[in-house]
């Protein structure tokens, strides 16, 4: 962008930290409503993006990150967007892992940091102590003589607010953030989801450009025009300026959490770029599969190689004696083996309410690391309610159904009972681990035990 055309635009603020540290009842206080009470049990599971209005006129635009520790690709995401990092730490706590984690992550950003020390209206609480242990991660506070303001705060009383959005907006205004609001857009998606009126619908930061209705946006693999945006009240809005969250309705697919928006001039154009896009990734693709090949027919061919030398110097006769019984060890499973092999494995189907979700839960599949004993089998996963397609593909895989954060109609509960498919809802992650921990555990065999006492 020409420097000429670049005015200064509001900072975009992280909120990031340790579950239960009090980011989310820090950022009710600012902005007045509840949101910790509508997260289930008091956890964050989304990003939300909002704007913030201080009584000096000054606008800053927060995003609230979950602290969970199955969400840091969710956090990365949140430190990528950002011009500063709020790190909470609760006074009577200290530092733990995942403050640690989101220190590396605005490191990793190379974004600045502001310390606020919450929970100091609390009996135990320490803020001296806290700013000693961040001193092992580089954080130096400036009464230790760094450069890092740390603000003393209760998010529950609201104590001291003032002077941590005073902090924010000093060190913005050190950093001069400027943007040109005039050129094509550009943006981030910072979360998508399906909504039942509306379509795909996504959250995302304008980072350059000003977006209005009837724009052409690229992001990921799909495109959109424009119908409608709205602000974090859900009221709709003309246009987003830079530094501005808005929701954009009007999608083709759902982009997924992370993806650059892109302004084109065109439908053709879009149409053109989405399409590369995914030639490119199919190129990729048929590469590795290439890769696959190759070593699975060296496999072949070795394995060809061994059986002519084992028949090759006998006559004809012990040749097909010695193929027959080969052949009589590999009869078909019995039924019962049948059964026996597939009690070991457990297919799954997950639907989750938002693509940043939905990959936190893939990502914990992944860690799963007991699969000698029941294997864990991930069949499908998707954004959105659980749907018949759902139902007939667990019916199929004799599989088991985990939505988090999204519903269940009534006729495809009746379905699921007759077709006697277990579905599970949850809207707290830990529980949906537990859930699935639980039900691994109830494949496993028995184990016999001999315990010889005369």
């Amino acid at each position: 962008a020409d420097p000429a055309l670049l005015t200064p635009r509001s900072p975009v603020v992280t909120i990031m930290g340790h579950v239960d540290h009090g980011k989310t009842t820090l950022l009710d206080k600012l902005r007045k409503t509840q949101v910790a009470a509508m997260e289930a049990g008091g956890i964050t599971q989304h990003i939300g993006a909002f704007l913030v209005s201080l009584p000096s006129g000054e606008k800053i635009t927060f995003l609230d990150t979950p602290g969970h520790a199955a969400f840091s690709a969710m956090r990365a995401r949140g430190a990528q967007v950002t011009d500063i990092v709020i790190l909470v730490v609760a006074a009577d706590d200290g530092v733990m892992k995942q403050t640690v984690e989101s220190i590396q992550h605005a490191k990793d950003a190379q974004v600045p940091i502001v310390l606020a020390i919450n929970k100091c209206d609390k009996a135990g609480a320490d803020p001296e102590k806290v700013k000693k242990e961040l001193l092992a991660y580089d954080v130096v506070c400036e009464d230790y003589g760094g450069d890092v303001q740390a603000v003393h705060i209760s998010a529950l009383t609201g104590d001291n607010l003032m002077a941590l959005a005073e902090a924010t907006v000093a060190l913005a205004e050190m950093l001069e953030l400027k943007a040109d609001s005039t050129g094509p857009v550009e943006g981030t998606v910072i979360e998508s989801f399906t909504d039942k009126g509306r379509g795909p619908v996504t959250t995302a930061i304008i980072q350059r450009g000003t977006l209005r209705k009837g724009s052409i946006l690229v992001a990921g693999k799909s495109w959109a025009k424009v119908r409608l945006m709205f602000d974090e009240n859900g009221k709709t809005i003309h246009e987003a300026c830079p530094s501005m969250p808005v929701g954009i309705v009007g999608w083709r697919d759902l982009p997924s959490a992370g993806d650059e928006i892109l302004e084109v001039e065109s439908e053709p154009r879009a149409r053109a770029v989405v399409d590369w896009r995914k030639y490119e990734l199919e190129q990729e693709k048929n590469k590795e599969d290439l890769k696959i090949i190759e070593e699975k027919r060296k496999e072949h061919q070795e394995a060809h190689q061994k059986a002519r030398e084992k028949y090759g110097n006998i006559d004809w006769k012990e040749r097909s004696f010695l193929k027959y019984q080969e052949r009589k060890e590999l009869k078909p499973l019995k039924a019962k083996e049948k059964e026996e092999r597939d009690s070991h494995v457990l297919p799954i189907i997950i639907k989750g309410d938002v693509d940043g979700s939905v990959e936190a839960i893939v990502n914990i599949m992944d860690t799963y690391d007991a699969s000698h004993e029941c294997e864990l089998e991930l069949v499908h996963f998707g954004v959105g309610d659980v749907s018949e397609n759902d139902v007939n593909l667990a019916e199929t895989f004799r599989g088991v159904i985990y939505g988090f954060n999204v519903n269940v109609g009534n006729v495809i509960q009746k379905s699921a009972a007759k077709k006697g498919v277990k579905i599970k809802l949850h809207k707290i992650i830990y529980h949906l681990i537990e859930d699935l921990q639980e039900e691994l555990s109830s494949r496993l065999p028995c184990t016999v035990e001999e315990h010889p006492i005369g």
